[in-house]
């Protein structure tokens, strides 16, 4: 990948150089094609403004540049080469210096791995990698620095003690067999050829055998006469064995068993440490095994070959379990909408007796006393018609009158009525409000261990306050004074917001295996007795995913919408007419909540293929 990137490299260098040997002549400098209908074709052919602009640009990049400032004469390029895209000087500039960058940004990534700083590592070749995404390797290694970042712990899975059992030594020595007779004495005489004493338990019948071996060594010797006598033997010492008949009960009684104690560093908890001695009780059917977590070890007491299995199955485990790096986006976007709008037409009206008002407007005053008042006060005059204008004009000015509101008059004399309107109305309106929120989280855990992320707030809920139920002369006096001090009430903390809980197992693929409870608590905008209500959402199952695939593991929608109709009967029911000729409001409200979660193996052990052969 390296010798591609040198050979661009000298592509890039090549056309600088005729570029640079072109700028001399601006007449002839060579152009890039900008065909009509590109992207971008606005900027095929720049205006004079654009051009100068981007002369000025390319100069201050080239100062820049001169100056060691490679970032920001790259901005400067990059300035030219968008406003004269076809300019190859300014392209060819902003490409070698964007490979400059690139190149200084890999060094210097390399360099923080030597010097084992993998945080600072990442950034570099994260920077490298969004000044161009299409670099490979600028790919690898950051895939590189991500496996490197995970912790190594600094032992493997070892014996740290041993207690081995008992081992006879018989004389090295052949000797040939030809033996008939009891059981007993076979055994007796071949132990004894070998200067090793032959001790029988009680269990050991008596039977006549007849035996022929040549040229044998103890072991198989002793091997072909126990077989001969259903017999088994266990050293005592080092020139003494036990002979006992074969049985599952005298093997669990006299079979010599050795001690190891196994130190696991990989271990970081109690469960762990069970789940190893399951393994080895359930696998080998040993009963002696202890386990210490204090010092995360484990003694155990097996017959000498059972433990040697025992002991390359606890030096193939992997020294840690593989660590996982989960991605966590939460998407949550809020709307809401209040809107109002249409004419508010007259919908009521009143119809009285004009005489029968005015009596109780005035309080039950005679008529003709007020209209002989008016007259003699100058309120009305008789020669022209404005006696009852002047009237109704004294009637209006009467407070909380039912005069007060416009009205029109029918009728005379006694049968003079008056009918009141309402008011009417516009209504124009409109509230609109959005809320968007993400919230991006990278969550490190280890295989089979649970992970919890939580976004929200902690809202506090009244529990009990305090509040004197009798009064003494020490509570009056304070509280006269006030210098009374209750005490403070109690609160209960409840979680308001997303909470999310992971727990991740690696496959033999490389495949994440997801086990998710999510729930979403939210205020419900009522409560019971002053206590709020909480609404509750929740989800819980499993997935499973590739090593960096990207899921959607939970979306919820909450729309809720509420209309209002205000108007005359019949009216609100035209189309047409009920946009304008009523009073229309409408509230809607609409919440959505996306959540995404990308899991990638940052740390995991090689694949070992463990071959264990148990022999009796």
């Amino acid at each position: 990948m390296r010798g591609g990137k040198f050979v661009r490299l000298g592509f890039v260098l090549l056309t600088v150089g005729i570029a640079a040997s072109a700028s001399d002549q601006p007449a002839s400098a060579p152009l890039l094609p900008c065909p009509e209908g590109s992207p971008g074709a606005v900027s095929c052919n720049p205006s004079k403004k654009e051009l100068k602009e981007a002369g000025a640009a390319f100069a201050m990049g080239l100062k820049l540049q001169r100056e060691k400032r490679q970032d920001e004469a790259f901005d400067q390029f990059e300035t030219a080469a968008r406003l004269a895209p076809k300019e190859v000087e300014y392209v060819t500039a902003r490409e070698l210096t964007r490979q400059q960058l690139v190149f200084d940004h890999l060094e210097r990534g390399n360099d923080e791995m030597r010097r084992g700083r993998q945080i600072e590592a990442l950034a570099e070749f994260r920077t490298a990698l969004h000044l161009d995404p299409q670099n490979e390797f600028a790919q690898q290694r950051l895939t590189d620095a991500m496996g490197e970042w995970a912790p190594k712990t600094s032992v493997a899975p070892q014996v740290v003690a041993a207690s081995d059992e008992i081992r006879v030594v018989p004389d090295p020595a052949q000797a040939d067999f030809h033996y008939r007779g009891d059981g007993r004495g076979l055994l007796t005489q071949v132990a004894s050829a070998f200067g090793v004493t032959a001790t029988f338990d009680e269990s050991v019948v008596s039977r006549q055998v007849r035996f022929d071996i040549g040229r044998a060594n103890f072991y198989t010797a002793m091997a072909a006469a126990c077989q001969m006598t259903h017999t088994f033997w266990t050293p005592l010492d080092n020139k003494q064995i036990l002979l006992a008949a074969e049985s599952m009960q005298n093997h669990r009684q006299f079979d010599r068993m050795a001690l190891r104690t196994f130190f696991l560093p990989g271990v970081t908890s109690p469960q762990e440490l069970n789940d190893i001695v399951n393994l080895l009780r359930n696998l080998f059917e040993i009963r002696l095994v202890t386990p210490q977590p204090s010092a995360s070890t484990i003694v155990v007491r097996a017959p000498r070959k059972m433990l040697e299995a025992a002991t390359r199955i606890i030096e193939g485990l992997g020294d840690s379990r593989p660590q996982v790096m989960l991605d966590v986006h939460v998407y949550e976007i809020t709307n809401s909408l209040t809107r109002n709008m249409g004419l508010q037409i007259p919908n009521n009206f009143q119809l009285f007796n004009i005489p029968a008002g005015a009596l109780a407007a005035l309080a039950g005053q005679n008529i003709q006393d007020l209209i002989n008042q008016l007259i003699s006060g100058g309120g009305i005059n008789q020669a022209n018609s404005t006696a009852l204008s002047g009237l109704l004009a004294q009637l209006q000015s009467q407070q909380s009158s039912i005069f007060s509101q416009p009205l029109t008059t029918f009728g005379n004399g006694l049968t003079l009525m008056g009918l009141s309107l309402g008011t009417a109305g516009a209504q124009l309106s409109l509230n609109e409000s959005t809320v968007k929120t993400l919230e991006h989280a990278t969550l490190r855990v280890a295989q089979g261990t649970e992970a919890t992320f939580r976004v929200g707030v902690r809202f506090p809920i009244l529990n009990a306050s305090f509040a004197p139920v009798f009064n003494t002369p020490a509570i009056a006096s304070v509280i006269r004074n006030n210098s009374f001090q209750s005490p403070f009430p109690s609160f209960n903390y409840e979680d308001i917001g997303l909470s999310l809980k992971a727990k991740p197992r690696v496959n033999g693929n490389s495949d994440v295996s997801l086990d998710l409870e999510i729930q979403f608590r939210a205020l419900a905008g009522q409560s019971i007795n002053g206590v709020p209500v909480i609404s509750n959402r929740e989800y819980k199952g499993s997935i499973n995913l590739m090593d960096g695939e990207p899921a959607v593991v939970a979306g919820a929608v909450s729309n809720s919408e509420q209309r209002s109709l205000n108007g005359i009967p019949g009216l609100g029911a035209l189309p047409g007419l009920n946009k304008v000729m009523t009073s229309n409001s409408k509230q809607s409200s609409e919440d959505e909540l996306l959540i995404v979660i990308t899991p990638r193996v940052v740390s995991r052990e090689q694949n070992q293929n463990a071959e264990v052969w148990l022999q009796k």
